[in-house]
């Protein structure tokens, strides 16, 4: 099984590839970020109920990595931590976009029903309870005012907030990733979490 060590080493050497000119470093950086984008995926997912009722985690990751993978054609990166930052923003970015999709009144999620109920009518047949509910668009407010606040984090408490909310990473390993102390990466991740708690007025998004 592949380390943190290793998929840095080889997102190292595929960053070199791409600053030499060679584009094709971009498919090898995808295979090396999709198992985690994959988790992060289905986990982030979970916290957006209005998107899925209709997308599953295949369908939110595939599009996520055509993201990532056309992000890594027009930008420029120093750190593998780098490429696994812009990973993350895409998986949200996507979601944000088809939470917008899928909410408001307009909205096909918003008249048509996926979840039908039967039950028995009191007169001559079958009636049906169907679920037309969508995202409510306070909640998704809420979430793009969420990832708003984590992109206004000053960059060092930002790069400890992707790593530990996003992909999952645990502080020793940041600490080594970043070349600094335990200590220094949970006062950054204190700092991140009540910076964005007050962005949204103390209450979850």
């Amino acid at each position: 099984m592949d380390t943190d060590d290793t998929i840095s080493a080889a997102l190292a050497e595929c960053l070199q590839r791409l600053e030499a000119g060679d584009l094709s470093a971009r498919d090898r950086i995808v295979e090396l970020c999709s198992n985690r984008l994959h988790a992060l995926a289905h986990r982030m997912l979970g916290r957006y109920p209005g998107v899925r009722r209709w997308e599953d985690t295949d369908d939110v990751f595939q599009n996520a990595v055509m993201r990532l993978h056309r992000a890594l054609g027009a930008m420029q990166f120093n750190t593998p931590r780098s490429v696994m930052a812009l990973a993350a923003t895409q998986l949200h970015r996507e979601l944000i976009d088809l939470a917008r999709r899928h909410a408001g009144p307009a909205s096909y999620a918003a008249n048509h029903g996926t979840n039908a109920m039967p039950k028995v009518a009191a007169d001559d047949g079958p009636e049906h309870y169907i679920d037309n509910q969508s995202a409510s668009d306070s909640s998704l407010d809420r979430w793009t005012l969420f990832h708003e606040a984590i992109g206004n984090l000053p960059a060092e408490d930002r790069e400890v907030f992707h790593l530990v909310w996003y992909l999952g990473a645990d502080q020793k390993t940041i600490a080594t990733l970043l070349d600094c102390s335990e200590r220094t990466v949970k006062y950054r991740w204190r700092a991140a979490r009540e910076a964005v708690r007050a962005a949204l007025g103390g209450k979850a998004p």
